[in-house]
This record gives C-alpha cells, sequence and structure tokens, in this order.
C-alpha cells in the first residue's frame, strides 16, 4: 500500500487519471534495469528514480572523467576517478532515498546480462556500442521482457521500445546487418549536451508509461529527433521473419 509520505511524493502524478494511485503502486513494485550511465543513462536513472520506480539496477564499468561532466547530469566534478556506478548511486539516492538501488561496476558479458534482464521488469540500453546493444537485445528477447533503447550523435538521437515476447520487432530487426564494429562515438563526433538528456528522458518517460499501464508506448516505431532543426520523424518498424535475433521465438 502507498503511504502519505508516497501520496505527496508522486502527487503530481498520480493526479493523472490514466495513471492514478494504481499505477504509482505499479511503479513502486517494479525493478529496472539500465546498462550504461553516460548521458542517456544518467537523465533516464534520475528520472525513473524520482518518478518512484522500487528498484533500480545501475550498470557501467567507467570511471567519471572530466569530458563527461558537459552532459552526463548525475555525475560531478567532485566525483571525478569515482565509478559511474557510485557516482549515478550518490545522485539517485540524495533526489529519492526510498528507491532501492543496485550497482554492478563492470561491463556486463551475455551471460550475466540475461540473468540481469530475467530479473527486471524492464531493461533501459543506454550504452554506446553496438556490441552491447547487441548483447542487451539479445538478453532481453530470452528474459521476455521490454527494452527502452536509446542513442545520440551530434546533434540527433533516436529511441525505440521493443517486446519481442509481445510480438514486436526487436532492435536487431532495426539493423539486421549490424557486427558491433560500425559505432560512431561521442569522442570522435562530437554531441551537444542537451541532446543527450532529452533521449535519455524520453527512455524515462517510455519506461514509466510500460511499467505503469500510461499512454501509448513507441512499440514497433521509431523516434528520430533533430536537434539542430528539430526535425521530429517517426517511423514504423516492422518484425523481420529472418531476424538472426527474435526470429526463432514465432509471432
Amino acid at each position: 500500500m502507498i503511504n502519505d509520505q508516497q501520496l505527496l511524493r508522486y502527487s503530481r502524478q498520480i493526479m493523472l487519471p490514466e495513471l492514478d494511485v494504481a499505477g504509482q503502486e505499479r511503479l513502486l513494485r517494479a525493478k529496472v534495469l539500465i546498462v550504461g550511465l553516460g548521458g542517456l543513462g544518467c537523465p533516464a536513472a534520475l528520472y525513473l528514480a524520482a518518478a518512484g520506480v522500487g528498484e533500480l539496477l545501475l550498470a557501467d564499468g567507467e570511471q567519471v572523467e572530466l569530458s563527461n561532466l558537459q552532459r552526463q547530469i548525475a555525475h560531478t566534478q567532485s566525483r571525478i576517478g569515482s565509478t559511474k556506478v557510485e557516482s549515478a548511486m550518490a545522485s539517485a539516492a540524495a533526489l529519492n532515498p526510498d528507491c532501492k538501488l543496485r550497482g554492478i561496476p563492470r561491463r556486463l558479458e551475455q551471460e550475466e546480462l540475461t540473468k540481469l534482464a530475467k530479473e527486471a521488469d524492464l531493461v533501459v540500453d543506454a550504452s554506446d556500442n553496438m556490441v552491447t546493444r547487441l548483447a542487451v537485445n539479445r538478453a532481453c528477447i530470452e528474459a521476455g521482457v521490454a527494452l527502452v533503447s536509446g542513442a545520440a550523435i551530434r546533434s540527433e538521437g533516436q529511441i525505440a521500445v521493443f517486446h519481442s515476447a509481445g510480438g514486436s520487432a526487436c532492435y536487431r530487426c532495426l539493423y539486421p546487418a549490424a557486427q558491433g564494429d560500425e559505432d560512431l562515438s561521442c569522442s570522435e563526433s562530437g554531441v551537444l549536451a542537451p541532446v543527450v538528456g532529452v533521449i535519455g528522458s524520453l527512455q524515462a518517460l517510455e519506461a514509466v508509461k510500460l511499467l505503469a499501464g500510461f499512454g501509448e508506448p513507441l512499440l514497433d516505431s521509431l523516434l528520430l529527433i533533430d536537434g539542430r532543426s528539430m526535425q521530429v520523424r517517426r517511423l514504423q518498424l516492422k518484425r523481420r521473419e529472418d531476424c538472426p535475433d527474435c526470429g526463432a521465438i514465432g509471432p
């Protein structure tokens, strides 16, 4: 049961008729795995903690560097040299001490990714490389959980929701030929700070919608945002019967 302090803390969400107390209680019971605590994972983690998700599993194998602080808003100058997991956990706990936090300060291999995905109700992929994205996709397919995927480079970003167990396309349906060596990196191409904030916040929004049963998630859709021109496009995705990742599990 939701208590009086929680009613006050989450009152602005509870006021939404589609969410109400029942939706907030679903959030409080939920567990979310966030892979990557950089430009996307920082706002996603903070907003999910603030919104009342009951438990966050935060995974990242890197340490905070000075060049991160331009866009990775959960980290601070004083935490340079700390693990991103420790830094993000401290920021999330300061925002909402009721949110249970579990840190995984290492790069996750396929077996551990799948195990953690099976523990979670939903996975947020905020990683910055194709190898990890493909591994997260496979883990979510095997675990049967929804995946909220985001990416950003330069002044552009994209977000999509995949849930193969529910019959939707998977990440590999979008990039069937991806092998993991075709990444564009922020260190080489640059990225505009607010762009990752926008995409990470939208990932948190999609996660809240899925967990609380609110609104219409971006299933079978890819949202593309160009921050330079403020053009937004929404493309329909279709599940591929010959997809190497989800094609074998049936409709």
